[in-house]
C-alpha cells in the first residue's frame, strides 16, 4: 500500500543570481512568465497538506527572487508544516531574515561554493561570497538554525577541510558535503567536475579529521561520496515515490527533482490534475515503486529493500533504460559505462583549473 508523502520540494522559480556549473536544474529553464502564480502555489501547498505532507522545502533557483515568498511561507506555516528555506543567501538581509522567520520559516539551508572568496566567486559565476557570509549572520541573528550545503567537485574538493572550518565559524548547526550529482548543467560539465581518486582521498581524510575534532560538540557533519566511485548505489529518495515529491515552477510534479530527465515517463501537472491523484495513481509515480518492476540482479539482491535499485535517473541517462540496474553498482551489467567515465573524465590528476560550461542564462 502506498503511504502518504512526508516532504514537498517546492521549486518556486528557476531565476537565480548564481551560474553554478554543477546546477542540477534543467538546461531549458522556465521563465518568470511561466511560473505558477501566488494563488496557484497556495493551492498546491494546500493540496500537499491534505495529502499528508508535513515538511515544505522552498527552493529554486533562488526562492528569494519571488516577491510573494513571505505569503507562501505564511501559508505553509498556517497549514502546520515545517518550513525550510533553501537559498544562495543573495538578498537575504537581516531585515528579510527576521521577516521570514516571523512568517514561519523554521530553518535555512545556505549554499557555499568554497572557503576562499575568489575561488568561491569563480565557481558561482558571480561575486557573491561576501553576501553569503552576511546571509549566515542574518540567519543566526533571526534565531534560525543554519545548515550549510556544499556541492563538492574537482574545483573545490581538495579544500574540504577549509570549507568545514568556514561553515563552523559561520555558526552552522549542520554541514552537508555532497559530491556532485550529474544532472542538468552538472551532466554537461561532468568532465570538468568529476574528482580524481586522490582528491576523494583528501576529502575523506578532511571529513574524518573534522569528525574527530568535533566529537561531542560542533556541527553535525554529513558527507556524501561521489557515487561513481561507489560499489553500490545510493538509496535514492528512500525509494521512488515513497516519501517525497517535487513541484517545479510551472507546476509539473516529479517523484524526484531530476525525474524530468526520464523522457519515457509522462509528466503530470498540478494545474491539470489533483496532487493526490498524481501521487497515488499516475504512471510516473507508480513506475518504480516497490520491487515488482525490478529485473535481475536487483530482483534477487538482498539489498533491494535498502538501495531500491539505485537511481532511476542515472540508469536512464547512462543506459537509456530507466528499469536498468543503476550502473554504479558493481553487480550491474552496465558497470563498464561508469568505469569508462572514470577513465575518461577523472584520470588526469593535475592542478589545472577545470574549464566549465557556465550556466550563464538566468530565467527572465
Amino acid at each position: 500500500m502506498t503511504e502518504a508523502p512526508l516532504g514537498l520540494l517546492a521549486e518556486l522559480t528557476h531565476r537565480c543570481p548564481l551560474h553554478c556549473p554543477y546546477c542540477s536544474n534543467p538546461l531549458e529553464l522556465a521563465g518568470r512568465s511561466a511560473e505558477m502564480t501566488t494563488d496557484q502555489w497556495r493551492d498546491a501547498l494546500s493540496q500537499a497538506h491534505e495529502l499528508g505532507v508535513v515538511q515544505m522545502h522552498f527552493s529554486g533557483g533562488e526562492p528569494l527572487a519571488r516577491r510573494d515568498l513571505p505569503e507562501l511561507v505564511a501559508h505553509a506555516r498556517g497549514l502546520g508544516a515545517y518550513v525550510n528555506l533553501v537559498t544562495s543567501g543573495v538578498g537575504l538581509t537581516g531585515d528579510r531574515a527576521r521577516a521570514l522567520a516571523d512568517c514561519g520559516v523554521d530553518h535555512v539551508q545556505l549554499s557555499l561554493q568554497d572557503a576562499d572568496p575568489a575561488r568561491a566567486d569563480r565557481i558561482a559565476g558571480a561575486r557573491v561570497h561576501t553576501a553569503k557570509r552576511r546571509a549566515a549572520q542574518a540567519v543566526l541573528a533571526a534565531g534560525l538554525p543554519l545548515t550549510v550545503n556544499v556541492v563538492l567537485h574537482r574545483a573545490n574538493i581538495e579544500h574540504t577541510g577549509e570549507i568545514i572550518e568556514l561553515a563552523t565559524a559561520l555558526g552552522a548547526d549542520r554541514i552537508e558535503l555532497a559530491n556532485t550529482q550529474y544532472y542538468g548543467w552538472a551532466l554537461r560539465n561532468r568532465g570538468a567536475l568529476l574528482p580524481t581518486p586522490r582528491q576523494l582521498a583528501v576529502a575523506q581524510q578532511a571529513v574524518e579529521q573534522a569528525r574527530t575534532r568535533y566529537t561531542g560538540r560542533g556541527p553535525e557533519l554529513v558527507y556524501v561520496v561521489a557515487d561513481h566511485y561507489a560499489d553500490r548505489p545510493k538509496p535514492c529518495m528512500h525509494g521512488w515515490g515513497s516519501r517525497q515529491l517535487t513541484v517545479t515552477p510551472t507546476g509539473d510534479v516529479l517523484p524526484c527533482p531530476a525525474a524530468g530527465v526520464i523522457t519515457t515517463l509522462p509528466v503530470e501537472n498540478v494545474l491539470r490534475r489533483p496532487l493526490a491523484r498524481i501521487w497515488y495513481d499516475s504512471r510516473a509515480f507508480n513506475a518504480f515503486r516497490g520491487t515488482g518492476w525490478m529485473a535481475d540482479p536487483c530482483r534477487t539482491c538482498p539489498q533491494r529493500h535498502t538501495d531500491f535499485g539505485g537511481c532511476r535517473c542515472q540508469a536512464f541517462q547512462l543506459t537509456g533504460d530507466a528499469t536498468a540496474t543503476d550502473p554504479v553498482c558493481t553487480l550491474s551489467p552496465h558497470r563498464r559505462l561508469v568505469d569508462a567515465l572514470l577513465t575518461e573524465d577523472a584520470a588526469p590528476d593535475d592542478t589545472s583549473q577545470p574549464a566549465f560550461v557556465m550556466r550563464t542564462q538566468t530565467a527572465s
